[in-house]
């Protein structure tokens, strides 16, 4: 597993899943004769994507953002259809670090998507479903939070009931931003998701901004690309140029949730990478 220190915090990625989506629909309106220089794709034009939560270890205290693919929720067509060959194995990935599930203080999720959100359940032998973290308080904004409970028409498809049900009682909504620690928050963009949050450490002069789904990946770096999938494309593309030129001011790294190739970059003030952590073995086989 990969480990990255910034300041007080210890960043870790744990194995939330994988899979293959669509080159085209995750770069949006972009040619693919510019998205495919900057991520590689497969023959059938399919990127792949990891969806690996980040244990993030700050004051003695064990935080979680977002929370895998899950296991066993999804059907064969599912599995099929989101091109998932790989689904999560947290509690394995805990394990290695002398954690279970129930050691992790709170859940920070950045949107209720199901790739984000499976993992926060899980299925039992009589079909129902309960919580994975059952000591954490779970962090999402109040529009998020309110649409996972009341899809639309298209959101159905993406917020399911078996995900936030049994976890109700340990949500804690937030409108604008929440202050998690010291230095630590999370704010409310929208864009990808009308809910949709992203998370800021600060600790003197070394920070981190996980842009979650308004730059998924390394490759989403350009402030123009958004993703097909984004309920407001250009609020996207606005809370990215807003938060780029405010980490890269601050030299700070990111982080990322789906990217198959690197776990975090930092950039310096014009943009340009000046250190990585890159994903080992990478290759799906």
């Amino acid at each position: 597993m990969e480990t990255l220190q910034i300041g007080r915090a210890k960043l870790t990625w744990l194995n939330g899943g994988v899979n293959f989506l669509d080159g085209g629909a995750m770069f949006g309106v972009v040619p693919k004769a510019l998205w495919s220089r900057k991520y590689p794709h497969n023959d059938k034009n399919q990127i792949e994507l990891r969806t690996d939560p980040i244990l993030l270890q700050l004051d003695d205290k064990n935080y979680v953002i977002d929370s895998g693919m899950g296991n066993g929720k999804l059907t064969e067509k599912q599995l099929r259809n989101f091109g998932v060959l790989e689904e999560s194995a947290i509690d394995q990935s805990l394990a290695a670090l002398g954690l279970t599930t129930n050691d992790i203080d709170a859940m920070l999720m950045t949107h209720l998507h199901f790739d984000h959100a499976c993992g926060l359940t899980k299925p039992t032998e009589d079909s129902s479903y309960i919580p994975v973290f059952e000591n954490a308080a779970i962090y999402t904004s109040d529009v998020e939070w309110n649409e996972m409970r009341n899809p639309n028409i298209r959101s159905v498809n993406t917020y399911w009931e078996e995900n936030w049900k049994p976890i109700e009682k340990q949500v804690t909504p937030f409108e604008k931003e929440i202050q998690i620690t010291d230095g630590l928050k999370m704010i409310h963009t929208s864009g990808h998701s009308d809910g949709h949050c992203i998370i800021v450490f600060e600790d003197g002069e070394d920070s981190f901004i996980h842009m979650a789904d308004i730059m998924p990946t390394h490759g989403h770096q350009n402030k123009l690309w958004a993703l097909a999938y984004d309920d407001y494309p250009v609020t996207s593309v606005h809370q990215k140029e807003k938060w780029m030129d405010y980490g890269y001011s601050k030299k700070a790294w990111y982080t990322f949730y789906h990217d198959a190739y690197y776990r975090a970059i930092q950039f310096d003030g014009k943009g340009k990478k000046i250190d990585e952590v890159k994903r080992e073995r990478y290759e799906y086989k």
